[in-house]
């Protein structure tokens, strides 16, 4: 998927996660657009690729392109680390539904990810697409409506 269908994704997953939680809405959208993102650092031309060119290479270099970056391991990780690290939960918990929406876009796609890594198999969902096609066209609609949808539900008593 693209970094513009990565973000929307992080948006409709982080507002659909504050209908069914605490946390502030508008720090758990910020946290999961960065989460949505962050996967893609093994992939130098990715919007975060291209913000950190030498840690996109590095990332690269040792790992290649979808493999521990898109993985329950790295999920793990950088659950232990943000709660090292980040005192706001709604931040940790923004971030980590972000990183899940890509890994859910991304086995959408023909490729899929190496979501059991170091394993080397291959999880896709059974319906997929190809990289900036018609269908990811309609999956960023479809989950730019959802955003509107749940970011009313999220923000309806807010302010």
């Amino acid at each position: 998927m693209t970094g513009k269908t990565h973000i929307v994704g992080g948006i409709a997953a982080s507002l659909a996660f504050a209908q069914i939680s605490n946390y502030d809405p508008v720090i758990l959208v910020g946290a999961g657009v960065i989460g949505a993102l962050i996967p893609d650092i093994c992939h130098g031309g990715s919007t975060i690729g291209r913000k950190f060119p030498f840690v996109s290479k590095m990332v690269h270099i040792l790992f290649g392109h979808r493999s521990f970056t898109h993985s329950l391991l790295f999920l793990l990780l950088m659950g232990v680390l943000l709660n090292s690290l980040v005192i706001n939960e709604s931040v940790v918990a923004g971030v980590l539904v972000g990183i899940i929406s890509h890994f859910i876009l991304d086995m959408a796609t023909k490729n899929g990810i190496k979501l059991l890594y170091p394993l080397k198999v291959t999880v896709r969902l059974p319906l997929t697409t190809r990289t900036g096609g018609a269908i990811e066209y309609l999956v960023f609609a479809t989950l730019s409506l959802l955003s509107v949808y749940f970011g009313y539900g999220a923000f309806a008593g807010y302010f």
